[in-house]
């Protein structure tokens, strides 16, 4: 993945604690980039923008980005990207003791892979992007 306007950005060299911020950190350790951060297959890497609340207990929510890495194996445990039945959808990918693409939403039930389902994994989430504010 090539981005024409690769900025590098600040990289502190301290933790930030949840509670008070201490004001003597405030000198900046080296620069990071986030291509080179998140992207560890630049050509098997794409985003998918994220629609919908089956997923808020993972931490992915409605509107957030994720980083989808298409080179990598999907495990018992990936978040990922897949087709079921030709259905778009991001769950986390069980495979024992059955498998089954479970939300992180205990409002949503998992939904079974059965032998003569179509499963197609386009890939593993590997970063949700969200905004803060």
């Amino acid at each position: 993945m090539s981005c024409p306007d690769k900025q590098a950005l600040n990289l502190y060299a301290d933790t930030v604690p949840a509670g008070f911020p201490s004001p003597a950190n405030d000198y900046v350790e080296q620069r990071i980039d986030l291509n080179t951060m998140c992207v560890r297959h630049p050509s098997a890497t794409y985003f998918v923008r994220v629609s919908g609340q089956s997923m808020v207990e993972g931490g992915i929510y409605d509107g957030d980005l994720v980083v989808v890495d298409s080179a990598l194996q999907a495990r018992h445990g990936d978040i990922i990207i897949a087709a079921l039945d030709g259905e778009f959808t991001i769950k986390q990918l069980q495979l024992t003791p059955t498998r089954a693409l479970v939300p992180m939403n205990a409002a949503y039930a998992p939904i079974p892979i059965n032998e003569c389902d179509s499963l197609d994994i386009f890939g593993v989430v590997t970063y949700a992007i969200h905004a803060t504010r």
